[in-house]
């Protein structure tokens, strides 16, 4: 159930909201409802950790439960599923406002029927592929194994989680300064080099809890590039499948970061046993990072040629 909660409100929403309601400053914007998601993780984590250590994990669960049902109302009351709902064109679009097309067909249907066209894309791989390992080492791994690594090696829960919050504090920037980027700056370029930056920094992390301040600098440089990856995944997604199919897409390519999530998650947790410590983990993360770096260089390039695709408007 939770899974399932996470997953509808997770940023492949924010993606279909901003690509109906904005078509100049797209990547920002994208950016932008990404880094909100870094910002409630700077809220809420320390305070959650405060009161899981008091209280106990049940007390946290139902104060996150609280907060969900209150958010319910505003959106209700003040969203609107599309700028033709309130009479607007897109941002950034002029004219006559246009209805939106009729919906046909089973939506299920349309979604297995994306995934088989995608499957068929060589760029649906590379992108489902470094996302993929994006999650892996992000949600799977940071966001699973960090407090337990802290705890390992000498500190507490209400510790690795402020280091999570600092992460998001950074993140927040980051992501920002990513959406900004990826208007104007070859998108492929920009994953390149956030999957570099973030192997090198896997590659200093067990060696980071040392100390809390080489534990912060971890937090600091990770957290500038922790989801950065998305606004140039989503604009690269939209220039390989066209903007009115973005979010079907997105949609395949955002699962396949989950299970990247899911196997770090576990498979983390399996080496840690068998081997008493993260040092193996954390340097295959690493390791794969660079992979994902040179994955991406890759999309949108013709083949024959070796020359990008032209990108989308």
């Amino acid at each position: 159930m939770v899974g399932c909660g996470t997953g509808i409100t997770a940023n492949v929403l924010g993606v279909t909201v901003a690509t109906r309601w904005f078509t100049r400053n797209r990547g920002l914007v994208v950016g932008l409802l990404t880094s909100a998601a870094a910002a409630g993780q700077l809220l809420f984590l320390p305070t959650l950790a405060g009161i899981t250590t008091t209280y106990g994990w049940r007390p946290m669960v139902l104060a996150m439960a609280v907060v969900a049902a209150a958010i319910f109302p505003l959106v209700a009351i003040f969203m609107r599923d599309r700028p033709s709902d309130i009479g607007l064109v897109p941002y950034g679009e002029t004219g006559a406002v246009k209805p939106p097309a009729p919906a046909i067909g089973n939506p299920v249907a349309i979604a297995l029927y994306t995934l088989r066209n995608g499957l068929r894309s060589r760029d649906f791989w590379l992108l489902a592929g470094s996302f993929f390992i994006c999650g892996a080492s992000t949600n799977g791994l940071i966001g699973t194994h960090l407090i337990p690594a802290c705890i390992d090696n000498g500190m507490t829960e209400i510790t690795g989680a402020s280091m999570l919050a600092l992460m998001g504090a950074f993140n927040f920037v980051g992501t920002t300064g990513s959406g900004w980027l990826s208007d104007r700056v070859d998108n492929r370029i920009l994953l390149a080099v956030y999957y570099s930056l973030r192997g090198l920094s896997l590659l200093f992390l067990p060696f980071s809890f040392v100390s809390l301040y080489g534990l912060s600098l971890f937090a600091v440089f990770y957290g500038l590039d922790w989801i950065a990856t998305v606004p140039p995944t989503v604009r690269l997604a939209a220039n390989c499948f066209g903007k009115e199919k973005t979010g079907l897409y997105y949609g395949w390519i955002f699962a396949s970061h989950q299970l990247g999530s899911a196997a770090a998650a576990y498979f983390g947790g399996v080496l840690r046993t068998d081997l008493g410590g993260y040092l193996e983990t954390f340097m295959l993360s690493g390791t794969l990072c660079f992979a994902a770096a040179l994955l991406v260089l890759w999309i949108g390039v013709d083949r024959p040629h070796a020359k990008p695709v032209a990108a989308a408007s």
